[in-house]
């Protein structure tokens, strides 16, 4: 279920507001939690994406209970009620080591691109991919974030929550495997491709 697939600035966000320094304490705390490679080298990178002195703003959806944070215009990390800070896809593309991903076949990328959620069968296929515990890869649990990548694709197509575990996604291989949240082409795509929020 895209949180994006229908998203209008002029109608969707509820509230924008500049968020306090003691708050922006607390979130990038979260950040730095959720995102090891964010927290290495005293921060350095999330200092690179979020500069600590510079001010965020935090918008809200008035659907969905999605807020977003976002930097000069830039969304750089969204929230859907109490589920991890997800990195908005722009960020991904600089920063494609964020997130564990995961690779759909060709067969299931047009699905992918219209908002479709990511079924098991296109991750277990020949032209996908799971991460492999047996080759020191770890596996992904239930709720984790993942950059999804598509066979014969460079740049990641989409940004997901697991449905299922890896592991039960390789013994089933059916129902579906990654909730499909933001993808290249969806609205929120389309904003930050305009110019941003």
């Amino acid at each position: 279920m895209s949180l994006f697939k229908k998203f209008d600035p002029k109608v969707d966000v509820a509230s924008s507001t500049a968020v306090k320094s003691s708050v922006q304490r607390g979130m990038r705390n979260k950040l730095l939690e959720t995102y090891p490679a964010l927290s290495e080298n005293d921060g350095a990178l999330l200092e690179q994406i979020w500069p600590k002195k510079e001010p965020i703003t935090l918008v809200k959806f008035s659907r969905e209970h999605v807020q977003m944070l976002v930097y000069k215009g830039e969304v750089l990390f969204f929230q859907h009620f109490d589920e991890p800070y997800l990195p908005s896809l722009k960020v991904l593309h600089r920063y494609p080591f964020l997130l564990p991903s995961v690779q759909v076949d060709r067969g299931a990328i047009r699905f992918l691109l219209s908002g479709a959620n990511i079924m098991s069968p296109g991750l277990v296929s020949a032209g996908g991919k799971l991460p492999d515990p047996s080759a020191g890869e770890t596996a992904l649990d239930i709720g984790q974030g993942v950059a999804v990548r598509a066979q014969g694709k460079e740049e990641i197509v989409a940004v997901g929550l697991m449905k299922m575990s890896s592991e039960e996604i390789r013994k089933t291989g059916k129902g579906i495997g990654v909730d499909n949240i933001h993808y290249i082409g969806d609205d929120l795509w389309l904003t930050l491709a305009r110019g941003g929020l």
